[in-house]
């Protein structure tokens, strides 16, 4: 753990003080963007015992970073901090709390300074990949995905059976319905697009003849993030700004990595279902149902020849 402890004054004359927190962290490629630019102004939108959100004013994306403990989910546009939630590094924060983001470091509140010291890349690399390897995978994941939170809703479906096909009008039809569907910081139908998107990008872009997958990904997450940002919470748009651009948590990329036979899938999966109250089954049902179109997808390309 990386810490200095500075005091800040508060005050022409220097009556008050407060301490100033700094710590290392390792940055997502998906921020590097805000936080390699110049400073900006944003606030803390939410706060949690091993993460902040901070909402970045302006509208370009991601408009919306997560400062995480090393413990915590690793999203596509996380800054991890060197300090466990144990360690309680947000235990200053308050929601409102004002941020400056740039110049490669975040501080908020006046309490906490995080420098970013490393990279890393939220995009995993899985091909090539071969489409029996593909179906291996679809099936071990099946196995052990289950009820989420849109269980039972009929527009999932549609959009499932949809992309199956290979239908892109009405793919995107049902994805622009769910967008901002149900509850909470990130909506279930949001991470279910995020896996979606995922899937048929990732997976898509490493078997042959994937390249259907792959368009459709394109047409899928350029209709989900068109104005995502009045569709539904700040930060599930900037998570499918991400998941558009194949960007993953490293608990999914690590579920993509499975199926692709880079590493074991079934401990993998059950770690990504562990995550937050739905999400991480959210996610879950988004990469099965992207793998299996991927799959669907490429092994009619395949047949028929050629990969457009």
């Amino acid at each position: 753990m990386t810490v200095s402890t500075a005091r800040r004054r508060s005050g022409s004359h220097g009556s008050h003080a407060a301490a100033v927190t700094t710590l290392a962290g390792a940055a997502s490629l998906g921020v590097r963007a805000p936080l390699g630019g110049p400073r900006r102004h944003g606030r803390a939108m939410a706060v949690f015992p091993s993460a902040v959100y901070l909402q970045v004013d302006g509208p370009a994306e991601p408009g919306v970073i997560a400062l995480v403990s090393s413990d915590a989910v690793r999203l596509p546009n996380s800054v991890v901090l060197a300090a466990s939630a144990r360690q309680e590094p947000f235990r200053a924060i308050r929601e409102g709390d004002h941020a400056l983001v740039g110049d490669g470091c975040t501080e908020v509140g006046g309490r906490l300074r995080v420098r970013v010291r490393r990279w890393w890349d939220p995009t995993p690399v899985l091909g090539p990949l071969s489409l029996a390897r593909l179906s291996h995978g679809e099936r071990a994941l099946d196995g052990v995905t289950g009820r989420w939170g849109l269980s039972g809703h009929t527009m999932p479906e549609t959009l499932a059976d949809a992309c199956l096909a290979g239908d892109l009008a009405h793919a995107v039809d049902a994805a622009e319905r769910i967008v901002g569907l149900g509850p909470g910081l990130t909506p279930s139908g949001d991470d279910a697009l995020a896996g979606l998107l995922l899937a048929l990008r990732l997976l898509g872009g490493a078997v042959p003849g994937g390249g259907r997958a792959v368009w459709l990904a394109d047409w899928l997450g350029a209709a989900v993030t068109a104005h995502a940002r009045d569709r539904t919470t700040s930060l599930a748009a900037t998570l499918l700004h991400c998941a558009a651009r194949g960007q993953a948590s490293v608990e999914a990329a690590a579920v993509l990595r499975g199926i692709a036979g880079q590493d074991p899938l079934v401990p993998a999966a059950r770690r990504l279902l562990a995550t937050g109250h739905t999400s991480g089954a959210d996610l879950a049902w988004g990469l099965l149902i992207g793998c299996r179109a991927a799959l669907a997808l490429s092994s009619r390309q395949a047949l028929h020849g050629g990969d457009t």
